[in-house]
């Protein structure tokens, strides 16, 4: 399936922002030849891996950085805004409500401040937060305040970047609702490792490239498809323009050889020229698209002979101030499972991760019982187990008997260079705590996987990366994701809370529908 690009560029009158041969550098190129239009109504969605420069395009756009090659034109008194990740330093001090003002005109917040209060309604922002610092927020909540402070500028292309970080199901379906009712004619370009989002709130894709980014007509899903069929074409046709040189240059050598021997003139004429079309072919020849990935992503399996690694017989699982919230059956994981808990915030899917880890560790749980044979591999979402003051190389080294040869070939796979293992980890990026999390999930060499939100942070070739080494383990799993895709793609089988009980069922598609449809 085939979508071909989305527009032609150049000569484009209609278009809000036009990028022509647009690059970015830093240190290293980002992105090079970047063409884009974006008209009214545009619906983008914005792909890369971690590093790869979304977030340095989006600032490029908003006016905040200078691109070190091409141009940006704009048209004439277009407002342009962009929601960041996360809120600026200066801000999480402020209450909600002033953070807010400050995206009004200086000059009109007196007498426009009532759209502050219809904004905060609007989104469902409970009064108790309007006049609480915005630091004091949960990073759901500060997303949406973000949101809401991006939409009180009006933009006429609105930025987004990585807007469904921190939110759940119910609010990424509020998000989804809000952005189905922009207006018509406001312009979105999305950056996002979120594909099911994607597919819900784009028509358009730019997968953002050193060299040669694509666009597609298209939602991720089916330009993705596009993607690989056009690499494919791509690596097929630069084999042949190879074969051609190559086919070229020995008719080149049987000339020369003829016309030495001969000493005819219009013979080396004729070689010359076989061989500056084969240096044509060569120059032009585009290779097969290699991915600067972030690093590899693998994982390994501890041998069992245990037919049930994990019981839970009438497990009663509680909130920290003892309010029961759910309790279980009778329920079994035996090796090969990759169980995923579903269930709204709050719900206690992460309680029982908690029961089940403890009693892991050796600290009996009422109702859980684990085999003697269970090696787990934990993470939990914030990547606690990750100590900010040790450096990349003694995070391997303390807890795995290893040379350091071999700890550093291991960190140079997951995508860190021999220069970097003396860096500390809090000096990471999230993406980059997450692969090194992975790292030691592999050296553990567990049977069983206890794993919470492990595809925060992650970009999308991570998580594909994580998916395909979960289908190819025999081990278990016992998940929490709001990653719908993740889900969909690695669960076996799902485990539902639901009035007070954890039971299972088929299929979680059903599970997100309602979630999303909340609020």
């Amino acid at each position: 399936m085939d979508f071909g690009p989305a527009r032609t560029v150049k000569d484009d009158p209609m278009s809000l922002i036009t990028l022509e041969t647009l690059g970015m550098s830093v240190g290293v190129p980002l992105f090079t030849n970047l063409d884009l239009a974006i008209h009214k109504g545009d619906r983008i969605g914005l792909v890369a891996h971690n590093g790869g420069g979304k977030s340095t395009l989006l600032r490029v756009l908003a006016e905040r950085s200078e691109p070190t090659a091409g141009r940006c034109r704009y048209g004439r008194n277009l407002r342009v805004t962009l929601m960041q990740q996360d809120p600026e330093p200066a801000s999480l001090k402020l209450p909600v409500r002033d953070v807010l003002l400050q995206a009004l005109p200086a000059e009109s917040r007196e007498w426009e401040g009532w759209r502050v209060d219809v904004a905060l309604g609007a989104m469902d922002v409970p009064a108790e937060m309007h006049d609480r610092p915005l630091g004091t927020l949960s990073g759901g909540w500060q997303r949406m305040v973000l949101l809401v402070r991006a939409w009180l500028t009006e933009p006429d292309v609105l930025l987004m970047d990585e807007p469904t970080n921190h939110l759940d199901l119910q609010w990424i379906g509020q998000l989804q609702r809000w952005i189905a009712a922009l207006p018509q004619d406001v312009a979105l370009l999305v950056a996002s490792h979120d594909r099911a989002f994607l597919d819900a709130v784009t028509r358009r894709t730019l997968f953002l490239r050193r060299e040669a980014s694509a666009e597609f007509a298209a939602p991720y899903a089916a330009a993705r498809a596009s993607l690989a069929e056009l690499d494919e074409a791509t690596a097929r046709r630069h084999e042949t323009e190879l074969r051609q040189a190559t086919r070229l240059r020995q008719q080149a050598a049987k000339l020369h050889n003829i016309g030495v021997n001969s000493g005819s003139d219009l013979l080396k004429v004729k070689t010359k020229q076989l061989q500056d079309r084969a240096e044509r072919i060569e120059a032009a020849a585009r290779p097969a698209y290699r991915e600067g990935s972030a690093g590899q992503i693998r994982l390994a399996d501890g041998s069992t002979h245990a037919r049930t690694l994990l019981t839970l017989d009438s497990v009663k699982v509680a909130a920290p101030g003892g309010r029961r919230l759910f309790a279980t059956g009778k329920l079994r994981i035996q090796p090969g499972d990759r169980v995923v808990l579903l269930g709204a915030n709050g719900s206690g899917k992460s309680r029982l991760l908690g029961l089940v880890t403890e009693a892991i560790q050796g600290h009996s749980q009422p109702g859980v019982t684990v085999s003697a044979t269970v090696v787990a591999g934990i993470c939990d979402q914030t990547l606690s187990h990750l100590r900010p003051e040790e450096t990349l190389h003694d995070a391997i080294r303390s807890r795995f008997a290893i040379g350091d040869q071999r700890i550093r070939t291991l960190l140079a796979t997951a995508g860190f260079p021999v220069e970097r293992e003396g860096h500390s980890i809090g000096q990471l990026s999230g993406g980059q705590r997450a692969r090194l999390a992975m790292l030691i999930l592999q050296l553990q060499e567990p049977n069983f996987y206890l794993l919470d939100e492990p595809t925060n942070h992650l970009d999308i070739e991570g998580q594909e990366m994580l998916e395909e080494e979960l289908r190819q383990r025999e081990g278990a799993c016992l998940l929490v994701s709001h990653d719908r895709r993740f889900v969909e793609n690695v669960g076996t089988r799902f485990w539902l809370i639901e009035r007070g009980l954890l039971l299972e069922t088929d299929d979680p598609r059903a599970f997100f529908a309602a979630a999303m449809a909340e609020g």
